[in-house]
């Protein structure tokens, strides 16, 4: 009986770090669609309207909207390393920032994602020259 109570407990705890981790691990799809440049990758994440600051130009778009500015972004500096330096939150709201390096400048990336039933979305891109 005492083994059972012990595997029990073992098992709870194992799964439990397991959900943690998987919750963490939303940002290493994203970060990799923008290490890639890829918008179309990204805006799988995006939520149906979100908010783009890309260098200051703020905007409340659509899901289409932001694919063609993420994508007109990555032609004027395709990336060549993405790294994520900061994670914080829980559900249901989540950020990170991350660095960028695009052509030869370095931004600074955040990104705030929700949960929600259909899953994680970004409500907000950021994207700031260093």
């Amino acid at each position: 009986m005492r083994r059972r109570i012990i595997l029990m407990a073992a098992a709870l705890i194992s799964y439990t770090g397991m959900a943690s981790a998987q919750e963490a691990d939303v940002f290493v799809p994203i970060g990799k669609y923008i290490q890639q440049g890829d918008a179309e990758k990204l805006s799988a994440w995006f939520a149906s309207n979100l908010e783009l600051d890309i260098l200051g130009n703020v905007n409340a778009c659509s899901k289409i909207q932001a694919t063609q500015i993420m994508k007109d972004f990555f032609v004027t500096y395709p990336p060549k390393t993405f790294t994520i330096i900061h994670k914080s939150g829980k559900a249901p709201m989540k950020y990170a920032i991350g660095s960028l390096g695009a052509g030869r400048e370095k931004f600074r990336v955040t990104l705030f994602v929700t949960t929600q039933s259909s899953g994680n979305l970004i409500q907000q891109l950021m994207i700031e020259r260093e």
